[in-house]
């Protein structure tokens, strides 16, 4: 026992001061962001940037940042039976995963712009995407796919008249209950089977035809996400062949139809969304489409999904490079902040000018997306090559560059707390969700074969920044040729879709980023001034103007 005289430490002595540190990235509009906003302007939506910056008060608050966080730390959890042993198949989220899907439907992001006559809906919904993935990007996956099915359903009309209205509320109401007596519904799909993966006609999911025009589906589909949603969309062997029909997860007489849901994924990222296994066993569905067209049908949502794998890829680069940002301005090191020292400026302007040009080429197809659905068909034709091409290429781009930002916190960026570890854990999905980066690689090909309308519209876009750099000129006439004469097409796909996607973005920055920008990326990316690594642009950049394009 110590005796009364013994050395007691001092509880209420201090040994240090905590200083050095940034404060946290909270209480800030994340819609002042130059970039982004140039960019939806550009594209048309001037007329939202108002309540972008609502929104992006929102995004930058301390309890949306909170709720993001609780979403992902609760992960979604199965339920297939209730206490009493009858069979519900229902999976429970936190109460954050709600508040996060509340705020998003109610901005207009799942499919409130179909029914926005204004030019330019679908690029303010693709602004406040950006800014909700930026926040937390698994709750976007059954906003993004509620966004997609409206087209595809329309081939449906008399399915879209009764479904359509509910698909594009602004009203967020979870639950399974009767689709028509919900203020706003939430769609889904499911394609892929274990058997094929990608190759959705090796599907052996069944539907056999009803005497009063319904369909019983049987089959096991592999990936399906968000299996709370009210409808979906899925793909199924016909008598006619491969067609796609309308599943509710509750039928129109309220009763629960057959989605039995196996499991859940146990996934790298996206912990806050639910993906699921579904067995369908004489499962009620509705044919959406024509008999033997279910690829033909589908892939009109397929084609706004990955749409938004580009908005959301563009995001989480912008998302991580915000938080280096922020550190690298709060921080110091060997006497000087560590946004001043030469080497930290070097990498911070590589990353900026990697995601200006990926953001720019988001909105560019958003832009595009908006217009073709007003009945422009050379936006529509544009859009069908360059979202192969951008799908392919910025989402690739996103997990090097959230590795490399995460790497500008040091071992602060390692830890969970900075949020920087689920942005690193996110950046691999969109490259694989959709069409991986040879499925786009080969769409690229079957566009410059098939389609020459597309063809056209993709060089018309790149030679409207004709002789502006002797550089960007340059590197169109190589990929010119490229597109023109392919050699061991297949083989060498992947370098011709990422060749081309950089001299697609150097002809937008070009002619719509300041000097400084365009400069530095037709240098780099284009003439090869570059090393292979973030942080490597030669000497001669204008690093002041590249740190301006910083978001804030």
């Amino acid at each position: 026992m110590p005796t009364s005289d013994a050395p007691r430490s001092n509880p209420t002595a201090v040994t240090h001061e905590v200083t050095n540190q940034p404060p946290p990235l909270t209480g800030h509009d994340a819609a002042d962001d130059a970039v982004l906003l140039e960019g939806v302007r550009r594209e048309g939506a001037e007329w939202h940037i108002d309540e972008l910056h609502r929104f992006g008060r929102y995004v930058g608050s301390d309890e949306a940042q909170r709720w993001a966080d609780q979403a992902n730390r609760h992960e979604p959890e199965l339920r297939t039976h209730d206490r009493f042993g009858h069979r519900v198949d229902e999976v429970e989220f936190h109460p954050a995963y709600h508040s996060l899907m509340s705020a998003s439907v109610g901005a207009g992001l799942a499919g409130s712009a179909w029914a926005d006559a204004r030019p330019g809906a679908h690029v303010a919904r693709a602004g406040g995407f950006m800014l909700a993935t930026m926040l937390e990007q698994g709750h976007l996956c059954p906003v993004s796919m509620t966004y997609a099915v409206v087209p595809a359903l329309r081939r449906s009309p008399d399915l879209a008249k009764v479904y359509e209205p509910l698909l594009t509320s602004r009203v967020y109401e979870p639950g399974l209950r009767t689709p028509t007596a919900k203020q706003g519904l939430l769609a889904g799909m499911g394609m892929t089977e274990k058997q094929g993966g990608t190759d959705v006609r090796a599907n052996t999911t069944t539907a056999v035809e009803q005497a009063d025009g319904t369909w019983r589906l049987r089959g096991h589909k592999w990936f399906t996400s968000a299996p709370m949603n009210d409808l979906f969309l899925v793909l199924a062997q016909s008598p006619g062949g491969l067609s796609c029909f309308l599943v509710p997860r509750v039928l129109p007489d309220g009763s629960r139809n057959t989605f039995r849901i196996q499991r859940l994924k146990d996934k790298l990222g996206n912990r806050s969304n639910a993906s699921s296994e579904p067995e369908f066993d004489d499962t009620v569905a509705w044919l959406v489409g024509d008999e033997g067209k279910g690829v033909r049908t589908i892939i009109d949502m397929v084609t706004m999904t990955r749409l938004d794998c580009v908005l959301g890829s563009a995001a989480g680069i912008r998302a991580a490079l915000a938080q280096a940002a922020h550190h690298a301005r709060h921080r110091s090191v060997f006497g000087a902040t560590l946004i001043d020292q030469p080497l930290m400026r070097n990498v911070l302007a590589d990353l900026a000018l990697e995601s200006e040009a990926a953001t720019t080429l988001a909105l560019r197809l958003a832009g595009a997306a908006d217009r073709a659905h007003r009945g422009d068909g050379q936006e529509r034709a544009f859009l069908r090559l360059a979202t192969a091409v951008g799908k392919y290429w910025v989402c690739k781009r996103q997990p090097v560059a959230v590795a490399e930002a995460l790497e500008c916190l040091g071992g602060n960026g390692y830890d969970e707390a900075s949020g920087m570890p689920r942005l690193y854990r996110e950046a691999p999905l969109n490259g694989i969700w959709e069409g991986s980066g040879n499925v786009n690689a080969l769409d690229m090909l079957r566009a410059l074969t098939r389609e020459p309308e597309s063809v056209a519209a993709f060089h018309a876009e790149i030679e409207a920044a004709a002789g502006a750099d002797a550089r960007l000129d340059a590197a169109w006439r190589e990929l010119r040729d490229e597109l023109t004469h392919p050699r061991d097409a297949q083989l060498r796909a992947r370098r011709v879709v990422e060749r081309a996607a950089l001299v697609l973005q150097g002809s937008l920055l070009v002619r719509h980023a300041p000097g400084a920008v365009a400069d530095a990326f037709c240098a780099s990316r284009l003439a090869g001034d570059q090393g292979l690594a973030f942080g490597t642009l030669p000497s001669g950049t204008d690093f002041a103007g590249l740190l301006g394009r910083l978001p804030a």
